[in-house]
């Protein structure tokens, strides 16, 4: 007979008192920490414990007896539920000094290293509608609200199209106005999914692996050009046919559209760096512009998904590189050759390596746009490529600048910079944790001399990070 569950305490009266590093509020319990979304500090409210542990708890609140003085009306419908925009309830100003205390605080404690002050974090100029890329799921089963369970309504069409709700991966909550980019999103997603509803295409089953319509990707640029990308899961020719009708909807009636693709997705994910991606209307790429410079952006590219805080953010990576045109630089996890291509004026040759073939093939592209011929690209494995063999091959770098992915970077990826000793390192980071990591193991060689948070994502708790390090005195 299975052991009978202790119930789960409800936590009555309790005043929020912080923000956690990954966007969750604090209360303090005795000497249970209680990690609670959706909160702000200074909220008065009950707490139903969800999951406990010896020395931590997380919960939901249950009741809201007395607002935060900085409590805001969030202004999306679906906030609460969604599972994005978490910080919509803080105001703006608030997010960005959690946010600068969050980065601050990693660096200290994780990172343990000697810090100069941090510089106070560059906010967003636009705090909604400010994402170039949107990704929407299509699924047979829609996340249903509380409201719309206790309201006894009966559903009898399932179909949705928008996000995934987290901790229900084949779940998808079906959303109808999304503030994160230009109402192209949300014209384009309500468009489709009257059209595949009104012809009884079906939606994706993410536990069967059927369906036709699977995911839709929107891309912007500040050129004014869009890109949409359908994903089809197509198994019959019936199928084969309303793909086809469904693509000739959209390419008449959102002319705007001027990247039409699509791809025939039936594996078990919906990663498309191993597919073939075909052109329905329009070009196979748009253009995003910074400067003076263009960059193709295909639908395997990486690209910021802020534009203008993109350009804020390469402009602290530039000044803190310190170029005068005679440095040799390494753009590590170049991606589409971004920042590479942006510094390449100020160096006298930019080595980038990047893991994605594809993107090195933009990177490649975009410096030939741009009339660069002082650029090389790589393409593999960071940790296998950045060795001591290509580091004598190309010359030991004065400057390296990394951007790499949230994991941060492999230790023999920090040994092979050690080994190649430039004289100065700018490290981007989106996950200021895993950078301080990185940065503790760069302190015997590199003191850090400047910290620059930027926020690239307004009404979240991510923030970007990137820090100067410069080579110690022998």
């Amino acid at each position: 007979m299975a052991r009978k569950k202790k119930p789960l305490p409800l936590l009555e009266n309790i005043t929020i008192t912080d923000v956690a590093a990954e966007g969750k509020a604090i209360a303090k319990v005795d000497n249970l920490v209680v990690f609670v979304p959706y909160a702000v500090p200074g909220d008065v409210v009950d707490l139903q414990v969800r999951r406990k542990k010896h020395s931590y708890a997380e919960a939901e609140v249950v009741k809201l007896h007395e607002p935060s003085p900085l409590r805001v009306e969030p202004f999306c419908k679906h906030f609460g539920v969604c599972g994005g925009c978490k910080w919509q309830c803080l105001p703006y100003e608030e997010q960005l000094r959690f946010k600068q205390k969050q980065v601050v605080d990693v660096l200290t404690r994780i990172g343990k290293v000697e810090l100069p002050k941090v510089s106070p974090i560059l906010g967003s100029k636009h705090t909604s509608h400010y994402r170039n890329k949107l990704e929407f799921g299509f699924s047979n089963k829609k996340w249903l609200t509380y409201e719309q369970v206790a309201s006894g309504e009966k559903f009898d069409v399932m179909n949705g199209v928008g996000f995934h709700i987290p901790g229900a991966f084949d779940k998808i909550l079906d959303i109808e106005c999304c503030h994160l980019m230009d109402d192209i999103n949300n014209r384009l997603r309500n468009g489709i999914r009257s059209f595949a509803l009104e012809h009884g295409f079906t939606f994706f089953d993410l536990r069967a692996q059927h369906g036709l319509m699977r995911n839709m990707m929107i891309r912007t640029s500040a050129t004014g050009e869009i890109m949409l990308l359908m994903q089809f899961c197509i198994r019959t020719d019936e199928e084969q046919e309303q793909a086809h009708q469904m693509l000739e909807y959209i390419h008449t009636s959102f002319p705007e559209v001027s990247s039409l693709l699509y791809v025939n997705n039936l594996k078990c994910n919906d990663t498309i760096g191993d597919l073939d991606v075909k052109v329905y209307a329009g070009t196979p790429f748009i253009y995003e512009t910074m400067e003076n410079l263009r960059f193709k952006v295909g639908p395997k590219s990486f690209y910021q998904t802020n534009t203008e805080q993109a350009y804020e953010l390469y402009k602290v990576a530039r000044n803190f590189a310190g170029l005068t045109g005679n440095e040799l630089v390494y753009d590590l996890y170049t991606g589409t050759g971004t920042i590479a291509n942006f510094v390449a004026h100020q160096a006298r040759q930019v080595v980038g390596i990047e893991y994605v073939p594809e993107a090195i093939e933009d990177a490649k592209e975009n410096a030939k746009i741009n009339q660069l011929d002082n650029t090389l690209f790589y393409a593999g494995d960071m940790k296998d490529i950045l060795n001591q063999e290509f580091i004598i091959r190309h010359g030991r770098p004065d400057v390296i600048i990394t951007d790499p992915p949230r994991a941060g970077m492999h230790n023999d990826v920090i040994d092979a910079i050690l080994f190649a000793d430039p004289c100065r390192i700018v490290y981007v980071s989106c996950n200021p944790a895993t950078q301080a990591r990185d940065l503790q193991a760069l302190d015997a060689a590199y003191r850090v001399m400047a910290v620059q948070p930027v926020d690239m994502f307004p009404q979240t708790h991510h923030v970007e990070n990137v820090v100067l390090l410069e080579k110690r005195e022998v």
